[in-house]
C-alpha cells in the first residue's frame, strides 16, 4: 500500500463507497485469488529483461516497478511495489540497440510502474538516447502522476527536460489515467496545464470500475470535464480479470455496454473514446449487442492478419472477459 496525501486527502472517509477510497485503500477482496496476474500475455510479448514488442510498430519499456500511489486495481499487480523484479529494464542501452534494429517500430510507450517517479537525470537519459533513432515519430510516457501526485508535475527541471524533446518534429506524449469527475482537481488541472504547456499532448485511458465509474452519468461527466481540461479521452478498459482484482473490480461485458448510454451524454470531442479489452491476442474493441450477440473488432493484434477483424460472440450476463463467452 502507498498513497500520496494529496490523493488521500480526496477520500470522504463518511462515505464507505467513497470512489477514491475504493482506487486507493485496501480491502477484503484483494484476498480472492480468482483470475491470473498476466491477463494480457506480457511475459510472451517480452524480448528482453524490460523491453515487450507486442505489436510491430510499439515498444513498451517498463522503466520501473514504482508509483506514487498503488493503485488497488492495477494490471501489473505481480511486480509493481515489489522489492525485486526481473520485469524492469536492465540496461537501457540494450533497449536501444533492439528498437534501433527493428524499423517496424516507429514509438516507445514507457511505462512501469510510473516513469515521472525516476530521477529527471534518468527520464533525461531516455530521452536522449531515444531521439536519436531516426525510425521512432514519437515517444510516450504512461503515468498517473497528475492524478496522484500532480506536484510532481511543477517540477521545472523535469518540464524542462521534456519540452526540451517535444518538438513539432517528434512529440511527446503522456497516456494518464482519470478514472472518476472526484479526481479532476484544482491541482491535478495544473499538473495537466503545465504538461501542455511544455509541448506534451495528454491522453486518457480511463478503466470501467465497479463502484467506482460504472454508470454513464458518471463516466459522461468525466469525458467532458477531461476534454474542457485539454485531455483527450482514449481509452476505456475492460478491467482485466486479475488475481486480487477481478472480484472487486470487474464489470460484466454487457453492462460494460453503458458506454453506448454514456456517448448520448457526450459532446463530439468527448466521444471519441473507445472500449477496449487489452487481450493477450490484442486490442479488442466491444462494439455492442445485436440480437443474443456481442460484436467485437480487433482495434489492434499480435497477428497482424486480425487487425479490423470484426467477430461475435453468444450473450452471457455474467462474463467479464472473452474466455468467458462462446
Amino acid at each position: 500500500m502507498q498513497v500520496t496525501p494529496y490523493y488521500i486527502s480526496l477520500i470522504d472517509w463518511s462515505n464507505p463507497d467513497d470512489p477514491i477510497r475504493k482506487m486507493a485503500i485496501p480491502s477484503l477482496s484483494e484476498l480472492d485469488l480468482q483470475g491470473s496476474y498476466d491477463t494480457s500475455g506480457e511475459a510472451e510479448s517480452a524480448k528482453l529483461q524490460g523491453l515487450q514488442h507486442k505489436y510491430s510498430e510499439t515498444a513498451l519499456i517498463l522503466a520501473t516497478n514504482r508509483c506514487a500511489t498503488y493503485c488497488r486495481h492495477c494490471f501489473r499487480k505481480r511486480l509493481v511495489g515489489k522489492r525485486k523484479t526481473k520485469e524492469i529494464i536492465a540496461d537501457f542501452k540494450d533497449a536501444v540497440c533492439y528498437i534501433e534494429h527493428h524499423p517496424e517500430i516507429n514509438n516507445v510507450l514507457i511505462s512501469g510502474g510510473d516513469p515521472f517517479m525516476l530521477p529527471n537525470e534518468v527520464i533525461k537519459t531516455f530521452l536522449s538516447a531515444l531521439s536519436k533513432i531516426c525510425n521512432l515519430t514519437f515517444i510516450r510516457f504512461g503515468s498517473r502522476a497528475p492524478v496522484t501526485f500532480p506536484s510532481r508535475l511543477q517540477d521545472n527541471e523535469l518540464l524542462d527536460i521534456l519540452e526540451e524533446y517535444s518538438s513539432p518534429e517528434r512529440r511527446l506524449y503522456v497516456a494518464t489515467q482519470f478514472n472518476h469527475p472526484k479526481e479532476i482537481t484544482k491541482q491535478s488541472i495544473q499538473a495537466v496545464d503545465n504538461l501542455i504547456k511544455s509541448g506534451i499532448i495528454i491522453n486518457n485511458q480511463t478503466v470501467l470500475l465497479k463502484g467506482v465509474n460504472d454508470n454513464s452519468e458518471t463516466l459522461a461527466e468525466l469525458q467532458n470535464k477531461l476534454v474542457c481540461k485539454g485531455v483527450n479521452p482514449y481509452y476505456v478498459f475492460q478491467c482485466r480479470p486479475v488475481k486480487r482484482i477481478k472480484k472487486q473490480f470487474q464489470v460484466p461485458l454487457c453492462d460494460g455496454l453503458i458506454i453506448e448510454k454514456t456517448r448520448e451524454r457526450c459532446n463530439g470531442l468527448s466521444k471519441r473514446f473507445r472500449y477496449i479489452m487489452s487481450h493477450k491476442t490484442g486490442k479488442i474493441e466491444i462494439i455492442g449487442i445485436i440480437d443474443t450477440e456481442i460484436c467485437f473488432k480487433y482495434h489492434q493484434a499480435r497477428n497482424r492478419r486480425d487487425i479490423g477483424k470484426l467477430f461475435k460472440r453468444k450473450i452471457d450476463a455474467k462474463a467479464t472477459w472473452l474466455e468467458d463467452l462462446i
